[in-house]
């Protein structure tokens, strides 16, 4: 089983500097006074030591066309070695008896425009999620002050007026429960007036027809997320089938992605962050079918960010059991992975809780050095990008 890092950083590595604040030489190196803080504080809870400059030709824009041709950065604990691969290795790479557990979930077309109906102004809104009795909880923007009783009118993908949705209450976290003038199931409406919410790194958020099926797994089915599971999106049914025959065996977990994937660590201390919450599960049989590859010697590897904290979630008590509800699992030192011996993913954000999670279960300082040569090596980033397998 995977163990957290427990040691602080060596001093090589990546310059630990944010885009849009610092240069390095303002910042402090890790090791550090200034980063220690007091005795109570630990050296990894400070979230600086999360930073990174990443030159913006990097963050990919669009995805391959085929999509395990992206390039897989193998990195082995143990062995503390870094090689790199294409992703369409991975049965040679793996081993027989190996398991693979994917998230099932499907990105639902959650990105809404439209305009205020009486003042005309313009309105970007977000579907979070439906509410009993025909509401919805949403996110919006829009100049002005929307008021409670309001409608806002929502515009198809061509362009078209659509149904109107009547403004509520907002909630204390800034979200809105607003009722659609509609009878019709929540997702026939945003099938036809909601757009896909690409992350707003990529083309400032702006999607394209392609996006519709690109920026989706092959094998989503649950419909619930805003944002893909990005690690899953380099799997083809060609190589899953490859997978399957070399005696791999392939799991389906289910995290619906919320919002909240996008916020950044934006307190000083990464204790001190608050996670969101998201709604998983991972059934009976699925369950038994991890425990037996795992009886059988085989590692148990975490497709993506998201199966990894379902899976710990599910495995909080010691052995993992099935799950179904909300987790708000926040993964960073210390914690000790009783679920997941692996794990393949994208390159991350700065400062976001998914680069922690990926640097706890990596070790600090070999991910900041598959960082780092991530960056000279000129790995592609974010959603659209390539990946890494942390053995």
């Amino acid at each position: 089983m995977s163990k957290p890092m427990n040691r602080e950083p060596e001093k090589d590595g990546l310059q630990i500097c944010h885009p849009n604040t610092h240069s390095p030489e303002q910042l402090p190196q890790p090791e550090d006074t200034t980063l220690r803080g007091c005795e109570n504080q630990p050296w990894w809870d400070d979230v600086r030591i999360y930073d990174f400059e990443l030159p913006r030709r990097l963050i990919a824009q669009e995805p391959l066309p085929n999509r395990e041709d992206a390039r897989l950065m193998v990195v082995r604990r143990q062995r503390n070695s870094i090689a790199h691969h294409r992703v369409r290795d991975l049965p040679k790479i793996l081993r027989p008896g190996d398991c693979l557990v994917f998230n099932d979930t499907k990105v639902i077309p959650a990105r809404l425009v439209g305009y205020r109906t009486g003042t005309g102004g313009r309105w970007q809104g977000l579907f979070l999620r439906e509410e009993p009795g025909g509401f919805w909880r949403v996110l919006g923007k829009t100049r002005g002050k929307l008021r409670y009783g309001e409608t806002i009118t929502l515009i198809d993908l061509e362009g078209r007026e659509d149904i109107r949705l009547l403004v509520g209450v907002r909630d204390i976290d800034g979200t809105w429960i607003v009722r659609p003038e509609s009878n019709e199931p929540a997702e026939t409406i945003l099938q036809r007036a909601g757009r896909v919410p690409i992350p707003p790194y990529i083309r400032d958020g702006q999607m394209v027809e392609s996006d519709r099926e690109r920026y989706q797994t092959v094998y989503a089915r649950r419909p619930g997320s805003v944002a893909a599971p990005t690690a899953g999106l380099h799997f083809t049914e060609c190589l899953l089938a490859e997978l399957n025959n070399a005696g791999i065996e392939l799991c389906w977990v289910t995290l619906h992605i919320g919002l909240g994937t996008f916020k950044p660590i934006e307190s000083p201390h990464v204790s001190q962050h608050r996670m969101h919450a998201e709604w998983g599960e991972i059934d009976e049989a699925t369950v038994r079918r991890i425990l037996a590859c795992r009886e059988k010697g085989g590692r148990i590897v975490a497709v993506g960010s998201t199966s990894l904290r379902i899976l710990e979630t599910a495995a909080a008590d010691g052995r993992l059991k099935p799950f179904r509800g909300e987790t708000n699992l926040f993964i960073r030192p210390p914690f000790e992975f009783k679920a997941a011996d692996a794990l393949f993913t994208n390159f991350h954000l700065p400062r976001s809780t998914l680069l922690v999670l990926v640097y706890t279960f990596g070790g600090f300082d070999l991910m900041r050095r598959a960082y780092q040569e991530a960056i000279r090596e000129e790995y592609r980033f974010y959603s659209y990008g390539d990946a890494m397998l942390i053995l």
